[in-house]
Order: C-alpha cells, then structure tokens, then sequence
C-alpha cells in the first residue's frame, strides 16, 4: 500500500508539473493570457517556475513576463519585493540551469549581511543586508544590483579575496525592458569606497579620501592641521603590533591631536607622556574619578598653548574626564567625549537637558574672547545620512530624536558649522563602527565623530576629513586643516 500510495504522489506531482510546463508554454505563445488569469492561478504557475510570487497581480504579471523574455534571452531573474513597493530588484544569472546555484550562493551571502548589528553601548539591532547606490539620476527605470563571488588572485598582496573586486549595476528600462549594464570598480581593501546604505537618497555618494580631498595648502599658506580619535583604550592601541604612533604622525604631519576614551587613570598619565612622540612635548589629560578606567580625554600639541582648562566648570559633569580646552592665538580647542545615552537609554534626559546645553553654554562662554573649534566623539548621528540604518536605530542610543534635536539645537542653531557636512553635503562617510559582525568590514557605520567651529572661521576650513584606513580602534581619526 505505501509503495502504490507513494507511486501516486509521484504520478500527481509529475502531472501538476507538466501542466505548470504546458501552461508557461500557452503564456508565451498567447501574452494576452496573462490578463485572464487569476492572482491564484498567477501565484501557482510561477512558483512551479521557482519564481517569488508576491505583490498585487500587477506586479505578478510584470514579473511574471520579465522572466519570459528574460528566458528567451537565456537568462532567467529572480525577483523580490522589497516591503511592500514595487521597486523591483533582479540578480541575473547566466543561463536557467545555473539559477538555483547562483541564488544559493547569493542568499549565502546575504546571510552574512542579515546580522549586521547597529551598536551603541551595548545596544544592537538586527538589520538587513547593505544597498548599493550610485548617485547616478535615473528617470522612469528600475535600479538592480547583483554581488559576484571572485576568486581572481591580488597580484599585488599575494593573496585571495574572499569578496567580490567587481560590482555590477543594470539599469532596467521600464518602457522597453532594455538592461544597460554599468561596471563599478570595488576594492575589497577599501570599503568605504562603496555606499552602504538602507535608504540611500538619489545623488549620496560614498566618501573616498583619495579622490574627495582638496590639494594640499602651499608651503607659504599658513594653517593648523588637527585629528581627533576615539581611540577606545589607548593602553591597548599602543600595544597593538599593527598601529604605529610614528607612521600615522608622519603620515598626516599634524600640529595637535585630540584624544577620546583614553581609559587612563591618572597614574597612567606619566608613563605614557613618556611615550610621546618627538615634537609633541605638550600634552594635557583628563581622567575619570567616579569610574576608574573609563572614559578620559587628551589634547597633544607641537604648539604650547596659551591657557588650558579641564571640564565645564560644573562638578556634576566633570567627574568623569570628558573634556579639556587648549586656548592658541586664534582659537579655542576643546577635545570632547560626550556622554553616550547608555543601554536602555538610561542617560539620555541627562544627556539632552543637561550636558548639552551645559557644554553649549560653555561654547558660546568662550566665543565671546575668539572662536571655538569642538572636536571628538560627540555621540549623534545627527542626520539619515550619518548612520547605515536609520529606521532601525530611531530608538538606539546616538539617533534618538531627543539627541538630534538637542545636536541641532545646542550646537548648530547656536551658530556652529558641522565642517564635514557643510564640505561634504551629500557624502555618506563613517567614523564608527562595531566590532560585532563585521560592521567595518561591510561599512556598516554610523558618523560620531566631528569638528563644530564657530561660524566666523569656517569659510577658513581647507578640509574636514575622515581616515577610514586606519585602524586599532572602533573609531577612526578625522581631520582638520584651518588656515590661519
């Protein structure tokens, strides 16, 4: 009986199949039939196609006649609906056979992706894989991506990439469902090179330090050159067999550099003055004492300052060593580390209604005698563009609303110039990224890190730029070149 009962499946599922195969037939032979057919009916014969069926009958039936003329091309699309809109992306494979394989290896792939995690302070939340953008204007057309394997050896390295060196774009044109096909060139060293983005707007390109960085000031030009790190320990950073102290310093040759999340205690203090580097003989620190070996900020200089402060002044908020001010002939400089909301956002009321404002009243304190230049990890993604996944981190520490409306209205309605934005409006670059699931690998970040100046300066910034190459912490080291 169980023989005979089994027989009969197998006779049931070989007949249902031949009938999906004869209707596919009827279809391309007679299209009008498409009209006819039930969103049922639709549903049944694409999935015997190993199509994905979903959306209104408009789009099964769009979909649905996109494979036949993809077939008789000798191509096959898988298709997906992405929440609910009609934007329709397709990954192409060589011929109908290889479909199966090449998705499997595709959806592999996004796997990997599906668990990139946006974290702040021990929060995270799950995200779907990055999108690829262009900035490229496209009207009336549909944009699709496809990611291939590569296995092509880096002649240069000696070694083989375990990602693709190529990235595909096809433009698929709604009105005669011609595909022109555009090839970007990726470099797998370089990740933010390619725009990782859950909504990515049209004309956001990703930033490229190589390309996007003005030429250098003249040797007769004078200017000041900063970078700011939030190092994220930096006992650990200089132990780090791969971080050279010397390289970077002769690499960017900069007059001061502003430190954050030191974690030094200050006992540390001495022995690590002792470490500094040749020319950068004046160095100010600030540690925490309610929370030994936590937060701390730093400021080394080549050029002694003329005064140095440590805190706002307000013992409630300078227990914890989140700032120190340098005063130069022609500005202040302050290195900043600014509290994050905490898991469960259980800091932020203190955040937004007290150290922003308290630090904002302190900025404007300072402005009356020269400008204020305010640099380090100021904890905010202030805009969509500033964070890979937005709708998933409305409710994270550094995107709530509370702490882009305090951002916006403590610092910039006060006059102060976000001087990467206002250089790069429309530029999508990182200086964050977790440790977990590969965020820095994939360019899977958000943007912390800053330089405010004082809006009577910043027609005088050359450049306010990000090293996303550098390593050994979570963060990365921004830039900033003022002439004077």
């Amino acid at each position: 009986m169980g023989i005979s009962s089994n027989t009969e499946k197998s006779a049931v599922k070989e007949n249902t199949a031949r009938n999906q195969v004869v209707e596919i037939q009827t279809i391309r032979d007679d299209p009008a039939r498409l009209k006819a057919m039930t969103v049922r009916e639709l549903r049944t014969v694409m999935r015997s196609a190993g199509i994905p069926a979903k959306g209104c009958k408009n789009d099964l039936v769009s979909t649905l006649k996109n494979f036949l003329t993809n077939e008789n091309d000798g191509q096959s699309s898988v298709v997906r609906e992405e929440h609910g809109t009609s934007m329709i992306k397709s990954v192409c494979s060589e011929t109908v056979s290889s479909k199966q394989k090449r998705n499997n290896s595709y959806d592999e792939d996004q796997k990997q992706n599906v668990n990139a995690v946006s974290e702040i302070s021990g929060i995270k939340r799950r995200g779907k894989a990055p999108s690829v953008g262009t900035g490229v204007e496209v009207k009336k057309k549909r944009v699709m991506t496809k990611q291939k394997l590569s296995v092509k050896v880096d002649a240069v390295a000696g070694k083989k990439p375990s990602r693709a060196s190529r990235q595909s774009l096809q433009i698929c044109n709604e009105d005669d469902g011609t595909i022109d096909k555009v090839d970007v060139s990726i470099n797998s060293s370089e990740p933010w090179t390619v725009l990782t983005h859950k909504k990515p707007q049209q004309g956001w390109i990703p930033y490229n330090p190589r390309t996007m960085r003005p030429p250098p000031l003249t040797d007769d030009t004078e200017f000041v050159k900063i970078l700011s790190w939030n190092v994220n320990g930096l006992r650990a950073l200089l132990k780090l067999e791969a971080f050279s102290a010397l390289q970077l310093a002769q690499k960017e040759n900069f007059d001061v550099l502003c430190l954050q999340e030191t974690k030094l205690q200050e006992k540390d203090v001495e022995k690590v003055r002792q470490c500094l580097l040749d020319g950068y003989e004046n160095s100010f620190w600030t540690c925490s004492v309610s929370k030994l070996g936590y937060s701390g900020t730093a400021i080394i200089s080549r050029i002694k300052p003329l005064s140095v402060r440590y805190g706002l002044g307000i013992s409630d908020h300078d227990s914890e060593g989140r700032l120190v001010t340098v005063e130069f002939d022609k500005f202040y400089l302050i290195s900043g580390y600014v509290p994050n909301s905490g898991e469960g956002l259980r800091r932020l009321t203190y955040r937004v209604t007290q150290w922003d404002p308290s630090l904002s009243n302190y900025m404007k304190e300072l402005e009356k005698s020269k400008p204020v230049i305010l640099t380090g990890d100021l904890n905010c993604a202030h805009q969509e563009i500033d964070i890979f996944n937005p709708a998933g981190n409305r409710r994270s520490a550094g995107f709530t609303d509370e702490e882009r409306e305090s951002f916006e209205r403590n610092f910039l309605s006060e006059g102060f110039v976000d001087t990467f934005r206002r250089q790069h409006p429309g530029v999508v670059g990182y200086t964050y990224w977790g440790y977990r699931h590969g965020g820095r690998l994939k360019n899977i970040g958000w943007r912390l890190d800053y330089f405010l100046v004082s809006e009577s300066i910043a027609d005088k910034v050359h450049d306010s730029y990000i090293l996303p190459d550098v390593a050994g912490s979570d963060h990365c080291p921004i830039g900033l070149i003022l002439k004077l």
